[in-house]
Parts: structure tokens; C-alpha cells; sequence
């Protein structure tokens, strides 16, 4: 799907600490009334596309959301025998809101904007400056600190796009560090905040979520 195919306004899903990235897949179960009654409405539109987007962890900022997300597109769909929906998003391209719609459903609808995020759509990226060795080692250090189990085999032959996404993804920060890396330009920053989020943790900072 193309920038020009993409629509002007979608449905958004404001969930907090979840992040979804370009050419990644987010599992979500999904219970709430309001929710059910989107994904029944996005499975009738043709780009079947849902926005993930952050609320802001502040008591100043009641109901706003960031301005920035992740659309996905419905790719994985199964129901429940008590009627909840176990999907799963496949990450199109970030996008900006520009208007909150108004009425006519029970969740919220988003005008926004794709322009700043073509690259999105385009190949997997790549890191020239990445040297997997020291920032595995560095990552083993997390996972041992905050009790954390992976498959190292399979992290090592990763592709660097596809490690340092699901890492962003999966590793438990504060809902304002996800965001960070949902805004990071290019997979380069990405890492460089990845990084950095990996070694304040070790020194110390406390990040209480238990990673999936």
C-alpha cells in the first residue's frame, strides 16, 4: 500500500507502553466493548488499518494523545468462545495526527498524515554503524538484570532491522521511551536510544513492566 493509497482518517487504539513499528507485528487481545466494535468496522474497510497510538503518562495532560503513531494492518484475526478478539497488526507506516473526529462511533477516529514517513513503506533498513557483538553482550547484561529469558541463537542471526525493532518493541521501558522509539528518524537513532534506555537501566533506573 502506497502513501497516496493510504487513508486520510483511521481508527486509533491508544494503548499505552504498546509500540508498533514499520514491518513488525503486534499480538493484541482485545476485550473492551468500544474496541470490539472497531476491529468489526475496520474488517469492513478495504486497507483494514488500525493506529496505534500513546496516551501521555501526565496528570497536566488528561486524554491527550501523542501526536505521532503506528498504523497496522489487520493481518491475524481470531475469536474467542466469550467473544473477545486475539489480533494481530502488521506495522504499514507512522503517521501524524492532525484532528480528532468527533461522534459517530464509540472509539476515537483520527484525521492524520503520512507524508513525513515514506520511508516507512520502503525496504527493511539497515545500520552500517551497528557491531552486533558488544551490543548483544550489553543486552545479555539486561536480560540477566531484569530476569528476562530470549533465544540468543536466533537474536544473532537477526536481521538488523528485525532485532532492533522487536527489541524496541518487547523490552519493558516507560511508556515515554517507547515513544522515543517510535520517533526515532532511522534505525541508526533507533539504536542509539535503544542503547542508552539498555545502560540507564543498568545503572540503576527502574522500569517495573515484565516483558512477553
Amino acid at each position: 500500500m502506497r502513501v497516496t493509497e493510504l487513508p486520510e482518517t483511521i481508527p486509533v487504539f491508544p494503548l499505552p507502553g504498546a509500540l508498533l513499528l514499520p514491518r513488525a507485528r503486534l499480538p493484541l487481545h482485545i476485550f473492551e466493548p468500544r474496541y470490539l466494535a472497531m476491529m468489526e468496522d475496520v474488517m469492513k474497510t478495504p486497507a483494514r488499518l488500525i493506529g496505534m497510538v500513546q496516551p501521555y503518562d501526565a496528570p497536566e495532560k488528561p486524554g491527550q494523545l501523542h501526536s505521532i503513531g503506528c498504523a497496522g494492518r489487520l493481518t491475524g484475526f481470531s475469536e474467542t468462545e466469550d467473544g473477545r478478539y486475539m489480533v494481530t497488526l502488521s506495522g504499514v507506516s507512522r503517521f501524524r495526527i492532525a484532528e480528532q473526529r468527533e461522534g459517530f462511533t464509540p472509539y476515537l477516529r483520527c484525521d492524520v498524515a503520512w507524508d513525513d514517513f515514506t520511508r516507512d513503506q520502503g525496504p527493511a533498513e539497515h545500520d552500517p554503524g551497528f557491531e552486533r557483538a558488544p551490543f548483544l553482550a550489553l543486552l545479555s547484561r539486561f536480560f540477566e538484570d531484569q530476569g528476562l529469558k530470549t533465544d540468543w541463537e536466533s537474536l544473532g542471526e537477526a536481521e538488523d532491522e528485525l532485532l532492533i525493532n522487536s527489541l524496541s518493541m518487547l523490552c519493558p521501558f516507560e511508556p515515554e521511551d517507547k515513544q522515543a522509539l517510535l520517533e526515532a528518524p532511522s534505525l541508526q537513532t533507533r539504536r542509539e536510544t535503544l542503547v542508552t534506555l539498555i545502560e540507564y537501566a543498568l545503572r540503576g533506573g527502574a522500569y517495573d513492566e515484565v516483558m512477553q
